[in-house]
């Protein structure tokens, strides 16, 4: 007994010592943090971060410790980094808070930094409220969703998007952002990898960081044409990668994969043994030839989808995911001790809502998104025309362009879009929602020009 508690006092000044150098540590990354936020510099450097990979690995080698063991320790050390120096990083929500916050001031602001369509959603989704009142359909529900509903989604989609799906391969979720939470948080575990490809709504990071587990990101160019390379999706691949988060049509670029290229991502995925999860919110808007990943019939892909975007239901916070039972299963559990289920009105509008005809959505947004185009580059911003969604990710040409003075300029004169920062290291880009009234998207792309033309 002795002699355990020797080993217990060591095993003790040793976690002290870890957490006094943790401290250390915590305190060195806030510097460079900050140094990099005066340099204009990304958060995460992938180079960096390889290399001391590399030299873990070969630690642990050489010192008899798990390489396993020794990469999600480091993988835990990175991600506390990425939180400290992400601090106060501007996002689309924070200028939309702004926004809303000028509003409360009186100011008129035209907001085209956040993707919520202008239209109204379905007029016969305001009916489902009254007929679930009717049907006495106001109780706690299924975890998962009600049965009627999870059955008209599996016909949906199977229908749509190319699946072979049934009810128990349905979950219903409050939104899409959720239905994200709950595949990384029950899928995956800390110091596991997640591969996402950038530029890339920020939720798949924050959900990622928030359970421990380590992003390992793809960036992609304007001048690529926003298109990933396998080759860098394979060498990014080691033990620890367990999933690959892909968005198409993407937010912000409205970059649709070509078919075949998207085939290969889920093929590497396949060969090791990956979940892919496929956020396909925008498929409605989507201009050019695309396709679902539940169309490559592979066991471990979750699709995301949402009645947000397609049916104009931000407000009702309805999404769902498409997989496999088992998945299923999983993200219910976690779904039932968190919120316990959607409302069953809500749930029963959505399902009058399948039976909308979406056709005019599809073609107002297109509509939308050819304006900010035309405006685009009349006043001569570089952007890849987008194959769908319903954002224009631009660059001005300015040399040294400072995308978060300029945010702030144009906030201050009515007129709100989102940084590119908050998509990954894009700090020289901007993304324009083309979410409001013809009017609105004219008048903000001219105030857009003239304080461009100011700043020149």
């Amino acid at each position: 007994m002795e002699n355990i508690e020797q080993l217990r006092n060591k095993i003790d000044d040793i976690t002290l010592q870890m957490l006094r150098l943790l401290k250390e540590r915590t305190d060195a990354a806030r510097q460079i943090g900050e140094l990099k936020k005066s340099s204009g510099l990304g958060v995460t450097d992938e180079a960096r971060e390889e290399q001391l990979r590399r030299e873990v690995s070969g630690l642990c080698a050489k010192i008899g410790l798990d390489d396993s063991l020794g990469r999600k320790f480091l993988n835990f050390l990175l991600n506390e980094s990425v939180k400290v120096q992400s601090e106060g990083k501007q996002t689309h929500l924070t200028v939309f808070l702004k926004a809303k916050a000028l509003e409360q001031q009186g100011r008129k602001i035209i907001h085209m930094e956040v993707g919520e369509p202008d239209f109204m959603p379905p007029h016969i989704a305001k009916d489902g409220f009254a007929e679930a009142f009717d049907r006495g359909l106001v109780r706690y529900g299924p975890a998962a969703g009600m049965p009627q509903l999870r059955a008209a989604l599996a016909e949906y989609v199977t229908k749509n998007f190319g699946a072979d799906a049934k009810q128990e391969n349905i979950l219903v979720s409050p939104g899409g952002r959720f239905a994200v939470y709950l595949a990384v948080n029950t899928l995956l575990n800390p110091g596991d990898e997640v591969i996402v490809i950038e530029p890339a709504w920020p939720a798949y990071r924050e959900c990622a960081i928030n359970a421990g587990v380590k992003v390992r990101t793809i960036p992609t160019t304007l001048e690529s044409g926003w298109e990933p390379s396998i080759q860098q999706i394979e060498q990014t691949i080691n033990s620890n990668t367990k999933m690959i988060i892909l968005n198409y049509p993407n937010n912000p670029t409205g970059k649709v994969l070509p078919p075949g290229l998207q085939d290969q991502i889920v093929g590497l995925a396949q060969k090791n043994d990956l979940y892919v999860l496929s956020d396909e919110i925008y498929s409605l808007y989507a201009y050019s030839e695309w396709k679902s990943v539940l169309a490559n019939k592979y066991a471990k892909s979750i699709i995301v989808q949402s009645f947000s975007k397609s049916h104009a239901m931000t407000g009702f916070r309805i999404g769902y995911t498409v997989a496999d039972q088992k998945i299923v299963e999983k993200m219910s559990k976690l779904q039932a001790l968190c919120v316990t289920c959607v409302a069953e009105p809500i749930q029963y509008a959505a399902l009058k809502a399948l039976d909308a005809d979406l056709s005019e959505n599809r073609r107002a947004m297109r509509a939308k998104l050819d304006i900010v185009v035309s405006e685009a580059k009349r006043i001569g911003l570089d952007f890849a025309i987008p194959d769908g969604a319903m954002y224009v990710f631009a660059r001005p040409k300015k040399q040294g362009f400072d995308g978060l003075e300029f945010i702030g300029r144009l906030l201050e004169r009515g007129v709100a879009v989102a940084p590119g920062e908050g998509f990954g290291n894009y700090k020289s880009f901007l993304r324009i929602s083309v979410a409001q009234d013809e009017k609105s998207l004219i008048d903000g792309m001219k105030i857009l020009h003239e304080v461009l033309e100011e700043s020149r």
